[in-house]
């Protein structure tokens, strides 16, 4: 994981250490990821590209994931990106993955990596997971927003669940 994080210290040179890097997972944190997500933006006409939040579903025990469990799910994703894509955290049991390739495309990525999350070795642990694909005259947050849209829709449907944003705010 030190590999993410220090390509975002590199790439996020207006955010101070603590809002580039998550302390349980090292990954990039939400800030982190509205700055990238800006960057793709204004050039998502050129190379199209979509955000892809994993969200946890733990057998609700009472207590907050332990942070090994954050590790071990932090682990299998990143060994499962390609490596023009990017992973961070977007909660407190969500994961951000910033894919190249249209929406569409980032389903097929999006069941496997709610796979990948099973797979994980944490007992009890779903995921279901919210796509929204970036466009130049949608905004960091409309994006981010979206994609929540969906992932809180999948999660209420159960574990397993992928769900691609395709409505429209207007």
């Amino acid at each position: 994981m030190p590999n993410a994080a220090h390509q975002v210290a590199q790439g996020v040179p207006n955010l101070r250490s603590s809002e580039v890097h998550d302390a349980v997972t090292l990954l990039p944190t939400r800030a982190a990821l509205l700055e990238r997500l800006a960057e793709r933006t204004a050039t998502s006409d050129e190379r199209a590209a979509a955000l892809v939040l994993v969200g946890l579903l733990h057998r609700d025990t009472g207590w907050p994931m332990p942070g090994s469990h954050l590790d071990q799910v932090a682990a299998a994703l990143s060994a499962d990106l390609r490596s023009n894509d990017w992973l961070a955290r977007s909660g407190p049991t969500e994961f951000a993955l910033l894919l190249n390739g249209t929406a569409q495309d980032a389903e097929t990525a999006a069941n496997r990596l709610v796979q990948t999350v099973v797979g994980a070795g944490v007992p009890g642990l779903t995921a279901c997971a919210g796509i929204a694909g970036l466009t130049p005259d949608t905004s960091p947050s409309e994006v981010h927003r979206q994609a929540t849209l969906c992932l809180t829709t999948a999660r209420s449907v159960g574990g397993g669940r992928v769900i691609r944003y395709s409505g429209s705010r207007r």
